[in-house]
C-alpha cells in the first residue's frame, strides 16, 4: 500500500472524512493530522494524528509521510501552514487561507477588488463602535474578527434599540477587534462552489440557495431557483474572486442578495463548503473529488448537475439521546435518498452530525421528499 500517494489533511472533521472516501476510491492515501480533535469524523484516514498542531513529531511524520497537503478549515495556524510550505506542497497556499482566516483581511480583499459585499466598518473600541453605528444606516450585525462560524461572534444591534449604549454594547461582545456590517433585506442566500486546478484552470458548479436556521445552514436547493442572468453574475464573481487568490483547490463563495437582485458577497471558505454536498450524489464530480485533483495536479473534471437535489443538515438535536440516532428508515424509504453520517460518537444540539441529500427529476420533486423527512424528525421543531 505505500506505494500509493499520499494525501495529508490538516482538520478532523466531516470534511475531510468526505475527502478522504473519494481519496481513497482514486487510490491515495489519507494522513489526517486533526490538531487534538478525536470526534470520530476522521476515523476513514488511513492514518490519523490526534496531536495538537504544535507537535513537532507529528509535524516530521506528517511532511515525511504525505506527498501533498490541503485543510479541511480554515483555521488552521498559518505559521503552521507556512511550515508544511517548506517542505510539501500545501494547497491552498497561506496567503489564501489568511485572508479568509479574518474578515478585516477578507473584506478588504474583496473591496480592493471591486467585489460587492455590504457595508462594512471595522471596529477596535467602543467610540470606532459608536462612529461605525452612525455611519451605517438600520440595523447592523456586529461580528468578530476571527473564529466565527455557524452564527457563533455575532450580534445584531438593531436600529431602533437604545437600551445600551456602545460602551455597553462593545462590553457585552466582550470587547474584542470586530467587524460592523449593514444587516441586509435579503430576498435569497447563495453559495457557488469553485474549483482552481494547478494550471489556472477555473470551474464552477451550479449556485446553490441556501436556507439557515439558527445561523446553521439546513437546506440547500439545486438548482437556486433565481434567474439565469443572477445565476452568470455569481459564477463569474466567484470565478474572479479565485483567480485573484492564485487559488488551488476548491473554494466555497456565500452571497445576499437584497430585493433589487444585488449580489453581495458574505463570507469566502477556503475549502468545500457545506452547500456543496450534494455534488456527492448530484453532480458528475463531487467537490472532494475535484479538491483531490485539483492538489494532486490532475484535470478538473465535469461540474455538471447530473438531477435536482435538495441537501438536508442533521443535527444533533434530533438523536434521541447523546449517543442514540433516531430510526432512519424513513430516509431509506425515500427513492433518490441518500443518508450520509460523519461518524461523531456524541450529539448535541446545533452539532452537524450528517446530511441528506434527495435527488428527483424535478426539483419539486426533491423539494416534497425533504419536506415530509423535515416533519418526520420534527426539523425546525421547537421542541427539538
Amino acid at each position: 500500500m505505500d506505494h500509493e500517494p499520499c494525501i495529508g489533511v490538516l482538520g478532523g472533521g466531516q470534511l475531510g472524512r468526505m475527502l478522504a472516501f473519494e481519496a481513497r476510491r482514486m487510490g491515495f492515501r489519507v494522513l489526517k493530522w486533526t490538531g487534538g480533535d478525536a470526534s470520530g469524523a476522521a476515523r476513514l484516514a488511513d492514518h490519523t494524528l490526534l496531536d495538537e498542531f504544535d507537535s513537532e513529531s507529528a509535524f516530521v511524520e506528517f511532511t515525511n509521510t504525505a506527498k501533498v497537503a490541503t485543510v479541511e478549515f480554515e483555521n488552521i495556524p498559518s505559521a503552521l501552514i507556512n511550515r508544511i510550505a517548506t517542505k510539501i506542497p500545501i494547497m491552498p497556499a497561506t496567503a489564501a487561507v489568511s485572508i479568509c482566516q479574518d474578515r478585516e483581511k477578507e473584506k478588504n480583499f474583496l473591496h480592493s477588488h471591486h467585489i460587492p459585499t455590504t457595508q462594512f466598518e471595522i471596529v477596535k473600541d467602543a467610540e470606532s463602535l459608536q462612529h461605525a453605528l452612525e455611519t451605517i444606516s438600520g440595523d447592523v450585525i456586529l461580528k468578530t474578527l476571527r473564529d466565527g462560524y455557524d452564527g457563533k461572534g455575532q450580534l445584531l444591534v438593531k436600529d431602533d434599540d437604545n437600551r445600551l449604549s456602545a460602551t455597553e454594547i462593545w462590553e457585552e461582545f466582550g470587547n474584542t477587534d470586530a467587524i460592523v456590517e449593514k444587516r441586509i433585506n435579503l430576498k435569497i442566500e447563495l453559495s457557488v462552489i469553485c474549483a482552481r486546478g494547478q494550471d489556472g484552470e477555473t470551474i464552477t458548479y451550479d449556485p446553490a440557495e441556501n436556507e439557515h436556521r439558527n445561523h446553521i445552514l439546513d437546506v440547500s436547493i439545486v438548482p437556486a431557483r433565481i434567474s439565469p442572468e443572477l445565476s452568470q453574475q455569481s459564477q463569474e464573481l466567484a470565478k474572479k474572486i479565485t483567480q485573484s487568490l492564485d487559488y488551488v483547490g476548491v473554494l466555497g463563495v456565500e452571497f445576499f442578495v437584497d430585493h433589487d437582485d444585488n449580489l453581495m458577497v458574505n463570507e469566502i471558505a477556503p475549502r468545500p463548503h457545506n452547500s456543496g454536498h450534494h455534488t456527492i450524489d448530484a453532480c458528475a464530480v463531487s467537490q472532494f473529488e475535484q479538491q483531490i485533483r485539483a492538489i494532486s495536479g490532475l484535470p478538473l473534471g465535469d461540474t455538471r448537475l447530473v438531477q435536482p437535489a435538495v441537501m438536508l443538515n442533521l443535527l444533533g438535536d434530533i438523536w434521541d439521546a447523546p449517543t442514540i440516532p433516531p430510526d432512519w428508515a424513513p430516509i431509506h424509504r425515500i427513492p433518490g435518498a441518500k443518508l450520509h453520517l460523519y461518524g461523531k460518537s456524541h450529539a448535541k444540539p446545533g452539532r452537524k452530525m450528517g446530511h441528506v441529500t434527495f435527488t428527483a427529476p424535478t426539483l419539486d420533486e426533491a423539494l416534497a421528499h425533504m419536506e415530509s423527512i423535515k416533519k418526520t424528525y420534527q426539523i425546525g421543531n421547537d421542541n427539538h
